[in-house]
């Protein structure tokens, strides 16, 4: 499929797409005519790509794995996908456990703004947003 369906499909800009070419992430077939043709392997590692993206992975990292794929397995590359995957399932706790305390938090400010006593309890929602604020600052400098 040519660029124009490819991005469209998949929900990125042209740009994007031809940066992913330049980074080594995609490799498109180059038609006589220099018309960039996006097969199955595209499809494939666009979706990876994306994938990988919404989990928290950097290029440079998502670029690594795609990597790894086109290498015979070996013990170091099981070592450095399981590291990579170790770390981020690490990130992914963490941001479960913030966005559940901030479910909650919103939860209760609504719950308090429905009952008319926002004002009331402002200090204590001021305190939970500062906690989660805590939380966040903690996680950035670990």
């Amino acid at each position: 499929m040519r660029i124009k369906q490819f991005t469209e499909k998949y929900g990125i800009s042209g740009d994007t797409a031809r940066y992913y070419e330049d980074e080594g992430l995609l490799q498109p077939l180059r038609l006589e005519n220099g018309y960039r043709d996006y097969d199955e392997d595209c499809e494939q590692a666009i979706k990876f790509i994306i994938v990988l993206k919404k989990l928290g992975f950097s290029l440079q990292e998502i670029k690594s794995m795609l990597q790894f794929e086109q290498n015979p397995i070996s013990a170091q590359c099981d070592f450095t996908s399981q590291t990579m995957f170790s770390v981020k399932m690490d990130y992914i706790r963490q941001q479960v456990v913030f966005y559940q305390s901030a479910l909650k938090a919103l939860e209760l400010v609504t719950s308090l703004m429905e009952k008319g006593q926002y004002k009331k309890n402002q200090q204590m929602l001021r305190h939970l947003f500062t906690e989660m604020y805590s939380s966040m600052s903690s996680e950035a400098n670990s």
